[in-house]
């Protein structure tokens, strides 16, 4: 064991629309756990609901520390934990499976019949000087990496399991719906996979030079004339009418993934197209372990570069104001990090 770092500050949800900076005291591992100082805290749309009061009844338990994207350094480790991880920079699994239902034991964790636990959402979240968790959730990065960008390996690894179940193969067109953080990383998926075309639709033409630089040959917007006959498209807007854009933009036989999370109302897929066209469609929420794994790995080797999509560092206390940001609508606004 190590010394814990000095007291500080968290920040509590206490109920839709009321929240606290509380001093912070670190939580010392039990068996199976690691304590990790956090980095930096990514704020996404969930945080956002979590804050307004709008996330789905049964993903939410107030009072909670939010933060479930995140990186940081193991500064200790309880019994049972390898004294190895202890200075290891890391990144960790939000899921908290039970690890015994047959769901878990086929590897999809994010399916735990157990129940719905998530960090940030049930169990304290990152936003907070230090947080601790069962050591099997933590992915070890290169000691070399930069912990700023690995606080996006979160989002980058639910693109992950989107681009694992797409099955993307060389010289496949495929195309990305949506121009926000989970799409430009399923551009850099999707480009690892070298495409013959890789074609991004969104609805922002300032995305357009980005997405480009993240590998794609094509950038339109929703309104334009779309092409056709792609043979993978991954959709991660989450707007009314992304699934069905998406879908349009398949030929028969393709494979959708949905990762969007849309208002209710938002436009269903015609059962009739998916039938007579014979398409294929996955849906993503949330990572299981292969797709941490697979989305470190390519982390590792530089193929996924998530610093251009930081545009704001702000401390704890300035929570509110990073909320804000994040449902600002401002295109000059792109992913926002808390820093304790």
């Amino acid at each position: 064991m190590t010394n814990s770092p000095d007291a500080a500050t968290a920040v509590v949800i206490e109920a839709p629309g009321e929240h606290r900076l509380v001093p912070h005291e670190p939580r010392q591992p039990a068996a199976g756990e690691a304590l990790v100082r956090v980095h930096a805290s990514g704020i996404c749309g969930s945080d956002r609901e979590v804050y307004q009061g709008n996330r789905p009844e049964g993903y939410v338990r107030y009072p909670l520390v939010p933060g479930h994207e995140w990186s940081g350094t193991v500064v200790s480790v309880g019994d049972g934990v390898p004294s190895t991880l202890v200075g290891r920079k890391v990144v960790g699994e939000g899921f908290r499976n039970c690890q015994v239902c047959d769901r878990c034991h086929a590897g999809e964790t994010t399916l735990c019949s157990a129940g719905y636990e998530e960090t940030g959402f049930t169990q304290p979240g990152a936003m907070a000087t230090t947080l601790t968790l069962p050591a099997r959730l933590l992915h070890v990065l290169p000691d070399d990496c930069d912990l700023t960008a690995a606080a996006l390996l979160e989002p980058a690894a639910c693109i992950a399991a989107a681009a694992l179940k797409a099955n993307a193969v060389p010289g496949e067109r495929v195309a990305v719906v949506g121009t926000g953080t989970l799409g430009m990383f399923a551009v850099q998926f999707l480009k690892a996979a070298s495409p013959a075309e890789l074609l991004v639709v969104g609805t922002r033409p300032d995305r357009a030079e980005l997405s480009r630089r993240f590998g794609a040959s094509d950038f339109r917007t929703k309104d334009e004339e779309l092409p056709g006959d792609f043979d993978v498209v991954i959709e991660t807007a989450g707007s009314a009418d992304a699934a069905v854009t998406a879908a349009a933009l398949l030929r028969r036989g393709g494979r959708l993934v949905l990762t969007g999370i849309p208002a209710s109302g938002a436009d269903g897929l015609d059962p009739t197209d998916l039938v007579v066209r014979q398409l294929e469609v996955h849906t993503v929420f949330g990572a299981p372990p292969d797709a941490w794994a697979h989305t470190v790995r390519v982390f590792g080797a530089g193929l996924l570069d998530p610093l251009p999509l930081v545009t704001h560092e702000l401390p704890l206390h300035e929570f509110p104001e990073a909320i804000e940001l994040v449902g600002s609508g401002d295109p000059k606004v792109g992913k926002v990090l808390l820093r304790p």
